[in-house]
């Protein structure tokens, strides 16, 4: 079968042609002609199968024959992504596609200027494709209306719920109308996942061309035991010995992934990180960078095992092995695609063995035992006599959390001031305001000054004069009338207080007795209801 007995129209078979696609997969040869009947569809393909062409292509078709042009904000096809990279490869593929049928296409997500989210949704577009977190700020900002959505695609939507979107999602559906066409589509179908297209989908046709969380057949995969120390030796050498065209490497954490590439950089290995922590700009550069070839290895976090489609990795390594074992399968789906082969390997530690034994367990195969390589001992030696370059953070990163959530930046709060959060205190240093009697007393050692010492002190005359409270000074008595300045004698009494609005001494208060605002002088008059403010007419300070 080829495309042109799918019955697509001419311009998509032209776009077709122009990419050198002329024999559609498995799951495109049993999508196209449903989608294009216009019935809902359930999809369970693995990634790499060609499902962002088995929906956009009779999308597209079926959108151009209704000939219908959106208003501004308006939306006539939804495709909600789960990551950024997805979404940008969807878009990328939509306008290719349709660029002889003059559909317009969008693309919007998170880490970009909202501004420019607000433009592209502005004019109305035939396509969006979005995540669902900044799809929902547009939303709530009124700039985009989906009352007039003709067709919903959920991509990936297994990854999706792992993500968290499961509440986005149901506020998603509530707001475009209940007649539409919904695509959905999923690498695996798990309990949630079928009552989610249960509840979604409407007599829907279902499509499954690949047992449920098998593995691309043309992928060789090993798996090499190794104590965890020493799992950064074999990686070096194994990419020092080893002839690739492009290698992703799979870390389970973000700090992971970054100290993988300073251990790279420091034995000659170019290499970039992907992850969360990335801000957009830097995701891109890194993407563009692996599929030249400027850095052919790339580490990542499982942001970058699904839908992102770059030809000629040749080699999947997982660094860490997954503690979801469907992840597993959708890693070294990002090698063997369009028909070419491909090498996953992964790093087992004592740990992580249940994890080997779960993935075993789903994919129903046994991986390869892979032995040790010689010189792992000396090369373990050589790392650890290797200082690693300090990590450098590109602008907009966001700082990690937990360990080293400090690095990076250019000073920390202990940098900023003495005695800052994440300083070490002594535990026996104890603040003593300057005024009180203690602070003549002596006072445990300790390596902060007090915090007298750090406040700033006064430098006019009457102030530096002033006696210290508690060292004999017997202050008078007064009718509480007026209000002392200077290092007069403060009067005090139970006096009445003066109302109304009358004006204020003015000054900076260094010229208060002890530097700073008095506790108890202040006129009860200055707000309606003579006192305090969270008691209606009642007195701040008890008699």
């Amino acid at each position: 079968m080829n495309f042109d007995q799918l019955g697509l129209s001419t311009p998509l078979l032209s776009a077709l042609a122009n990419k050198g696609y002329t024999v559609p997969t498995p799951i495109q040869a049993q999508a196209i002609p449903v989608v294009l009947e216009g019935r809902d569809l359930c999809g369970i393909a693995q990634t790499g199968t060609g499902k962002t062409a088995a929906f956009m292509l009779p999308s597209l078709q079926r959108l151009a024959a209704a000939k219908r042009v959106p208003k501004p904000g308006q939306i006539r096809m939804l495709v909600l992504a789960p990551t950024r990279e997805l979404a940008s490869q969807i878009a990328a593929s939509a306008e290719a596609y349709g660029k002889d049928l003059r559909a317009s296409v969008g693309v919007i997500f998170g880490g970009t200027a909202p501004a420019k989210s607000l433009r592209t949704v502005a004019r109305g577009l035939d396509v969006l494709v979005a995540t669902p977190g900044r799809l929902l700020d547009l939303v709530d900002q009124r700039a985009v209306n989906l009352s007039e959505l003709e067709i919903l695609v959920l991509d990936e939507a297994d990854q999706m719920l792992d993500l968290g979107f499961i509440h986005a999602l149901k506020r998603i559906v509530q707001l475009v109308p209940k007649n539409r066409q919904t695509l959905f589509f999923s690498a695996t179908m798990p309990k949630t996942i079928q009552g989610l297209a249960a509840q979604y989908l409407r007599d829907p046709a279902q499509v499954s061309v690949a047992p449920i969380a098998s593995t691309a057949e043309r992928v060789d995969q090993h798996v090499t035991f190794v104590n965890a120390a020493e799992k950064p030796a074999l990686l070096t050498l194994f990419l020092q010995n080893t002839q690739i065209d492009r290698a992703l490497v799979f870390s389970r954490t973000k700090h992971g992934a970054d100290k993988i590439v300073r251990l790279l950089g420091a034995s000659g290995i170019a290499a970039n990180a992907i992850h969360g922590n990335k801000s957009q700009p830097q995701r891109e550069r890194a993407l563009a960078a692996f599929k030249t070839g400027e850095a052919p290895i790339l580490v990542a976090t499982d942001i970058a095992a699904r839908g992102i489609d770059i030809p000629g990795v040749s080699h999947v390594i997982n660094y860490d092995l997954p503690n979801v074992p469907e992840q597993y399968v959708h890693r070294i789906g990002r090698t063997a695609r369009a028909g070419a082969d491909g090498i996953a390997i992964a790093y087992c530690a004592d740990d992580e063995r249940p994890y080997l034994k779960d993935i075993e367990k789903l994919t129903r195969q046994r991986i390869a035992i892979a032995p040790l390589p010689e010189g792992l001992i000396e090369a373990v030696k050589a790392l650890k006599a290797m200082k690693l370059p300090a990590r450098e953070v590109e602008r907009g990163e966001r700082p990690a959390r937990g360990p080293g959530r400090h690095a990076g930046r250019e000073r920390s709060h202990d940098q900023r001031r003495p005695g800052g959060r994440g300083h070490e205190r002594d535990p026996q240093a104890r603040f003593i305001p300057r005024n009180d009697p203690r602070a003549d007393m002596p006072q445990p050692a300790h390596s902060l000054p007090r915090a007298s010492d750090r406040r700033p002190q006064a430098t006019h005359a009457h102030a530096m004069a002033r006696p210290t409270a508690g060292a004999g000074v017997t202050r008078p008595q007064g009718d509480g009338q007026g209000r002392p300045q200077g290092n007069g004698p403060r009067l005090q009494g139970n006096g009445p207080r003066p109302q109304g609005n009358g004006p204020r001494p003015q000054g900076s208060g260094q010229g208060r007795p002890g530097g700073g605002r008095p506790s108890g002088d202040r006129p009860g008059g200055d707000r309606p209801g003579g006192g305090d403010r969270r008691r209606p007419g009642g007195n701040r300070f008890s008699a």
